[in-house]
C-alpha cells in the first residue's frame, strides 16, 4: 500500500486550492481544511497518509494541530509549511514529531521532495511492521516447535524402560527418569537439581564417569559395560550401562548415562544354561556308558593282577595291579566331578589371590609327572600383574586342566624329533583383560576338531576321555565372566588363552 492521500491544511484559501491541483495533478488524492480545527476534524474522518499544514493560523496553529495528530496516531507524517526566519516555531515542530518542513512560499520542487521523504518513511516503517509481524510469527512458531519437541523429548525419557540420568558442568543431576527412580530407590523431587554424582553413585562409578569426562574429551560415546549395581536399600541389580560425555566447544558440558536392568534376562540366561547343561548331561549318559565300561574293565583287569599277586606271593604283581585299580578309581572321581561341576550353577568365590602364584602351583603339580615323560615346562610371568580379585579354584582347575591336556597332546604327537615344551604365560592385555596362556608344540588339531572342543561328549583323545574337561572348563571361566580363545595347528601345537576382567585387589572398577 502506497501512500497516497495528502491533507492540505491553511487558513489561506488560494494556496490550499493551488497546493491541492498541482498533487492531483502528480496522482495523489486530497482533501483539505483551511484551519487547524477543522484540519483535525478532516483528519479524524479521511485519516489521511500525509499532512501538509501552515504552521501560522489563527485559532489553532500548526504546532497544535501536528501535536493532536501525534496523539491520535504518532506514526503519521506530518510536513510543516513555515515563514521565512521563522526557524525557532520550525525547531518546535520537528521536536514534535514532524517528519519534514518546506517554506513559503511553497515550490512544486521542495514539496515533492518532502513528499518523497515522508512517502520513504512510511513505507520503511510498513516494512519494519511487516518484518516484525513476520518475525514475530516466526518466533511464535519456532518456540511452539521447540515447545512440541521439548515435551516429546520429556515425554519420551519419561516413559523410556531405560534409567536414564544426566549430570550437568558441576555434576548436579538434571535428568531423573521414573525408570531410575524405581532403579535406584531415589524419588525424582529428592534427586534432580539436588544431588550430586557423588550422592547418587557408588565411588568406583564415580570414579570411572569422571575418569572419562576429564581424560577422553575425543571420544563422547562410551560403549555399553555390565556391572552389579548396589543401591541405598542393599539391593544388588545386574545392569548394563552406557554413558556420554557432552562437550562444547571443548568445554565439559555434562553426561548422560542410560542404564538398562538385566535381572530378568539374566534369571532367564540362567534358566537357559541349565536347562542345556542338564541337557547335555543327559545326552552324555549313553555316551559316558563306554568310558564307564573301560574304567570297569581296568579294575577288573587290576584286581585280578592284585589276586593273582596275593596268590603267588608275587610283590611286583601285586603293585601293577594295585597302581591299575588307583588310576582308574581316579578316572572315576574325574569324571564325577566333572559331572556336578557341569550340572550345577556355580557363583565364583572371589578373594585376593595372585595369577602368577596360581601358575606356579599348577607348574608344581605337573613338573615331575611332565619331565619323567621328557616334557619341557616352563613359564613367563608378568610381575607388573600383582594380586587380583578373583576365583582361585576357577582359575587354577580351568588351567590345571589346559596343561594336562597340553602335556597329552605331547604325548600324542607323532613327531619324536620334538623336544616338546609346555609354555605358561600370563600379561595383561590392551583390552585390560588379565591373560592365561599354555602354549605347546605337541600335535595340534585341524579345524574340524577345534569347533568341537566344547561340545558335549566330544573328546579328541577318543575313548581316553570324557568329553567334559574342556565343557567343564569353558562352563567355570564363563561364569567368571571370562572367555577362551584357542589357536591350533596339526604338527605345531595348540595355544589356550583364558581372559577374565582384571580388578586389581585395592581398587574395584567396573567391568
Amino acid at each position: 500500500m502506497t501512500a497516497n492521500k495528502i491533507l492540505i491544511v491553511d487558513d489561506e484559501e488560494i494556496i490550499v486550492r493551488l497546493l491541492s491541483m498541482s498533487l492531483r495533478s502528480d496522482g495523489y488524492e486530497t482533501v483539505t481544511a483551511n484551519s487547524g480545527e477543522q484540519g483535525l476534524a478532516v483528519f479524524k474522518s479521511e485519516s489521511p497518509d500525509i499532512v501538509v499544514t501552515d504552521i501560522k493560523m489563527p485559532g489553532m496553529d500548526g504546532l497544535e494541530l501536528l501535536k493532536q495528530i501525534k496523539e491520535i496516531d504518532p506514526e503519521k507524517e506530518v510536513i510543516i509549511v513555515t515563514g521565512h526566519g521563522d526557524i525557532d516555531s520550525t525547531i518546535t515542530a520537528l521536536q514534535r514529531g514532524a517528519s519534514d518542513f518546506i517554506n513559503k512560499p511553497v515550490r512544486d520542487e521542495a514539496l515533492a521532495i518532502a513528499l518523497e521523504r515522508a512517502k520513504a518513511k512510511i513505507a520503511i516503517r510498513k516494512k519494519l511492521e511487516e518484518y516484525t509481524e513476520n518475525l514475530e510469527i516466526k518466533i511464535a512458531e519456532a518456540t511452539e516447535e521447540i515447545r512440541r519437541k521439548s515435551n516429546f523429548q520429556r515425554l519420551l525419557i519419561k516413559s523410556s524402560n531405560d534409567a536414564i540420568v544426566a549430570f550437568n558442568h558441576d555434576w548436579k543431576v538434571v535428568v531423573f527418569n521414573p525408570a531410575a527412580a524405581r532403579m535406584f530407590g531415589e524419588t525424582a523431587k529428592d534427586v534432580r537439581n539436588k544431588m550430586t554424582i557423588d550422592d547418587l553413585y557408588s565411588p568406583e562409578i564415580v570414579k570411572i564417569f569422571k575418569h572419562q569426562a576429564t581424560t577422553e574429551i575425543e571420544r563422547g560415546t562410551f560403549p555399553w559395560k555390565e556391572h552389579i549395581l548396589h543401591t541405598k536399600d542393599d539391593r544388588q541389580i545386574p545392569i548394563r550401562y552406557a554413558s556420554n560425555v557432552l562437550h562444547e566447544q571443548g568445554e565439559f558440558m555434562g553426561t548422560v548415562t542410560f542404564f538398562q536392568d538385566l535381572t530378568e534376562i539374566k534369571r532367564l540366561e540362567k534358566e537357559l544354561v541349565q536347562s542345556e547343561r542338564l541337557a547335555a548331561v543327559g545326552q552324555t549318559v549313553s555316551g559316558l556308558a563306554h568310558y564307564v565300561k573301560n574304567i570297569l574293565i581296568g579294575l577288573k583287569g587290576g584286581s585280578y593282577v592284585v589276586d593273582v599277586g596275593i596268590q603267588k606271593n608275587n610283590t611286583e604283581k601285586f603293585k601293577t595291579g594295585w597302581e591299575t585299580i588307583k588310576r582308574n578309581i581316579k578316572r572315576v572321581g574325574d569324571l564325577t566331578q566333572d559331572l556336578l561341576t557341569y550340572s550345577k550353577e556355580r557363583e565364583p568365590e572371589f578373594e585376593v589371590c595372585s595369577p602368577n602364584d596360581i601358575v606356579e602351583e599348577v607348574i608344581d603339580l605337573v613338573i615331575d609327572m611332565a619331565g619323567l615323560k621328557g616334557i619341557l615346562v616352563s613359564k613367563e610371568l608378568d610381575p607388573d600383574i600383582g594380586d587380583i580379585i578373583a576365583d582361585f579354584q576357577t582359575i587354577h582347575r580351568s588351567l590345571l586342566n589346559l596343561v594336562t591336556n597340553a602335556i597329552d597332546a605331547c604325548l600324542e604327537d607323532e613327531d619324536t624329533s620334538k623336544k616338546h615344551e609346555i609354555k605358561i604365560k600370563t600379561y595383561k592385555d590392551k583390552n585390560d583383560y588379565v591373560c592365561f596362556e599354555v602354549k605347546d608344540n605337541g600335535c595340534g588339531m585341524d579345524k574340524k576338531t577345534q569347533r568341537q572342543l566344547f561340545n558335549p561328549m566330544f573328546s579328541s583323545k577318543g575313548g581316553k576321555g570324557t568329553g567334559l574337561g574342556l565343557l567343564v572348563t569353558g562352563k567355570l571361566i564363563e561364569e567368571h565372566k571370562g572367555i577362551i580363545e584357542t589357536q591350533t595347528s596339526p604338527g605345531d601345537g595348540s595355544t589356550f588363552t583364558i581372559k577374565l576382567p582384571y580388578e586389581r585387589s585395592n581398587t574395584v572398577e567396573i567391568n
